[in-house]
This record gives structure tokens, sequence and C-alpha cells, in this order.
């Protein structure tokens, strides 16, 4: 394993041995104890994207693990691939520190990356993919639900990066997922393909947000407008009515545990009241991208 890019590209394996990792790091910090894995390591984190929770767990989980990071925004090197080409940026980085991982738009961007740096590329969210979110969703599931075969998930919400990842970890991990988006906003045809080519019948689309959730172990939503769709606001609040997830919808699956990969956009995708019930384990999942990003970094950078 040489980076993190997508999903799809990791054995089912690798995803377990990850998982296994992480919550064996949990348990360790929990408890006040560490793991030094990456003292000397450095991890150079680019964004193009603004954020709170990819930040500040990755640099959390660097230094928990001995190592540091730097964080640049593209104010400080003339914007990816604009000052200088992508490719010369991998090979100059890989010069100076142990990791890259990268928040960007493009998802050729990290690809790129990748194909020229000699360290360890992470995708911490592209337009087409997050690995880390799904991963510590993974996590979370497991934890309360005490497995991951057969678990179902109902995503309601836009056919984005999170749904098409966490379609992907559903196949590789023997769980069931149907999607629910408007018309116009579901996952793309071949991305289900390639997960049920994965294993069979594993994903699913429709256009019924009560028919996804009916028997459901988990309810998942995102938010209907990601970063870069600001001026497509008003039009998406408007195609999305009727796919909230709030208390007329959950009552179609009581004992389902709510997840959002956040920011939530309360009374919009989900309401306020939902977030903060009983069954959402939306904070759980939060916090579990630490732990997870604590797993991965070690599996990459301690070698």
């Amino acid at each position: 394993m040489k980076d993190f890019l997508s999903i799809n590209d990791c054995s089912t394996e690798l995803l377990k041995e990850l998982l296994r990792i992480s919550a064996r790091l949990k348990s360790l910090y929990s408890v006040g104890s560490n793991d030094l894995c990456l003292t000397g390591k450095v991890l150079a984190m680019l964004f193009e994207k603004p954020s709170l929770r990819t930040r500040i767990s990755f640099h959390v989980a660097m230094t928990d693990l001995g190592g540091s990071a730097i964080y640049v925004k593209p104010e400080d090197i003339g914007g990816l691939g604009k000052r200088e080409p992508i490719k010369d940026m991998a090979r100059v980085l890989s010069r100076y520190v142990d990791g890259i991982m990268a928040r960007t738009f493009e998802h050729s961007t990290v690809t790129e990356l990748a194909e020229f740096a000699t360290v360890p590329v992470i995708n911490a969210l592209t337009d087409f993919s997050h690995p880390c979110q799904a991963m510590a969703d993974m996590l979370t599931i497991s934890e309360h639900c005490g497995r991951l075969e057969g678990v179902k998930i109902a995503y309601i919400g836009d056919g984005n990066n999170v749904a098409r990842s966490l379609a992907f970890a559903s196949a590789k991990l023997g769980m069931k997922m149907v999607i629910a988006s408007p018309a116009g906003y579901e996952l793309d045809a071949e991305s289900i393909k390639k997960a049920n080519q994965i294993s069979a019948d594993s994903v699913r689309q429709t256009n019924d947000p009560k028919a996804a959730v009916d028997g459901t172990d988990i309810i998942y939503t995102d938010t209907w407008v990601s970063m870069g769709q600001e001026e497509e606001k008003q039009k998406r609040r408007a195609d999305f009515e009727g796919f909230q997830v709030n208390a007329e919808l959950v009552k179609t699956a009581p004992d389902a545990k709510i997840m959002h990969c956040l920011p939530a956009y309360r009374d919009f995708e989900i309401t306020d009241e939902v977030v903060e019930s009983p069954n959402s384990i939306i904070f759980d999942q939060s916090e579990n991208r630490l732990h997870f990003q604590r797993a991965l970094l070690k599996k990459l950078l301690s070698c």
C-alpha cells in the first residue's frame, strides 16, 4: 500500500486491517498510552477547500503518533497546479516530507500527486471520493451495530463523493446500501455498476426516501450543497424537497442510527431534532475521523 486515494483501489483485507488498527489505537489512546511510530516524520497537508475535521484530525493524528504536520493553504503556494505543475510539486515535496495529504476539488490532482510523488499520498477529499470519511463511518457502524456484514444503510441525498465512497465500502465489507436521491442527482450508474461487480446487489438507487429507509439499520445524509456548488443553492434546495431526514422519515425505521458527515445545515437536509436525537451517532463518526487517520498514517508512513 503506497497511497490511499479511493476505497475502490483497496482490497477487502486491507480495509479490514485498517479498521482493526483504528480500533486498537483508539483503545490505546483512550487509556493514556501512545504509539510513537512516526517520531521524526512530517506530513504536508495541502488544502484547496476549507476544513474543520480533516485539518485538525490529521494534525492531531500525526502529533499523537510522534510526528508533525505542515498546513499549506492555496495562497501559500500560488494555488495547486497554478504557479507550478502538480508533478513538480509532488517531486519537490517528496524530498522534504514523509507523506502528502491533499483536500482538493479535482480528483485528478491527487492522482497526479500520487503518480509523481515518491512518498505516500492520501486523498482527504476530492469531488469524486472521500475515502477517509467512509472508513471512519465503517468504524462507527461496527461499534454501534457490532458488525458490518449484513448491515443496511439508507443514504438520503445527493449522489456525491461521500455516497460513492460509502457504496464501495459497503460492497467490499458485506453491507447493503440504498441511495435515495431526487431525479438528476443520483449516484452515477458506473459507480453503482462497479460496486455491484464487487458484491452482487450490494448497492441500489431509488427516488423514494421512505422506501430506502424501510428496514434499514443506518440513515445517512449529507449536505445538499457541497463546496463549489454555491451558485446552485436555491435550485438544489427546491429540488431536494421531500428528502429531508426528519422525525416523520425516521418513524419508518425508528431504531435506525442517524449519521451525517458534517457540516450539517440543520433544518435543511436534516432537522435539528434528529441531529440531537438519542439515535444520532453523528459526533461519534466525527470523532472516529481521528482514530481512522491515526491508523492510516501508521500503515502508510511507519514502514
